[in-house]
């Protein structure tokens, strides 16, 4: 799917997870529109292949950092050695997630709660509460909450409210930074075509069923999320803070 054209030459963006799916899909836009790009994601090894190609196409720098965000020294790590690569930070993009597992929130087990607020929550916390700091006037925050964060869904009950609590994050910093001039804001995506999605519904839910309830009558696919990102983070929407863009295909409508 082409990339809606922006210029972004100039901007020193963070990506936080950012080695599969709507993450990918992010880094491939910004890197596309000229940005100097640091994207992290868990491991080094899923990163290579996507590393080499995206320097080969590049107008400005492009690294990786490999960071666990449930663990706060290698947050604090990466966004320090981010800011040492790029000579600043104007775009931080907050998509690190993971998906849990599928069924009634009685069945969950402590260590499968733990897990999601972990990484969904906590680990957001953490991004904000490191990336904050380096911010200056102009600056923008995305993150990646999901529909699920703005209505509740069955059998995926602690995924959902992690979610929720990205919204209310992304809504306190956003009042706490105006007066500063950086504007947060939070993506709400429905049903994308993702590994996290498959994982999520395996052996639950067939995708054609998902696709079905949408009212568009498909799923969506990261590089239409990628293009609702990058006008976010655009002067375009230089007077949109607080705010959850919803991009589901007007699932929550119907």
């Amino acid at each position: 799917m082409a990339q809606t054209r922006f210029d972004f030459r100039g901007s020193k963006v963070l990506i936080v997870g950012a080695t599969s799916g709507i993450g990918r899909a992010a880094v491939e836009a910004f890197v596309a529109a000229g940005a100097d790009v640091v994207f992290s994601g868990l491991a080094q090894a899923d990163s290579d292949t996507l590393l080499q190609m995206l320097r080969a196409q590049a107008k400005g720098q492009v690294h990786f950092l490999a960071a666990d965000v449930s663990d706060e020294a290698q947050v604090a790590a990466l966004v320090s050695e981010a800011v040492r690569l790029l000579g600043g930070l104007n775009i931080c993009l907050n998509n690190a997630g993971t998906e849990g597992r599928f069924g009634p929130l009685h069945q969950l087990t402590s260590a499968d709660f733990d897990r999601l607020i972990a990484v969904n929550l906590r680990g957001m916390w953490l991004c904000l509460k490191y990336e904050i700091p380096h911010l200056q006037k102009g600056a923008v925050i995305i993150n990646t909450a999901s529909t699920a964060g703005v209505q509740a869904i069955p059998m995926i009950g602690a995924y959902s409210a992690t979610k929720h609590g990205i919204i209310g994050l992304t809504k306190a910093a956003a009042l706490e930074l105006a007066a500063q001039g950086i504007r947060v804001n939070a993506v709400a995506p429905g049903p994308v075509d993702t590994g996290l999605l498959s994982r999520m519904i395996e052996g639950q839910v067939p995708l054609q069923v998902i696709a079905d309830s949408v009212p568009l009558k498909r799923i969506a696919q990261p590089a239409e999320i990628a293009n609702a990102l990058l006008w976010l983070a655009s002067d375009g929407a230089s007077y949109v803070t607080g705010e959850t863009l919803v991009i589901d295909g007007g699932i929550t409508q119907a």
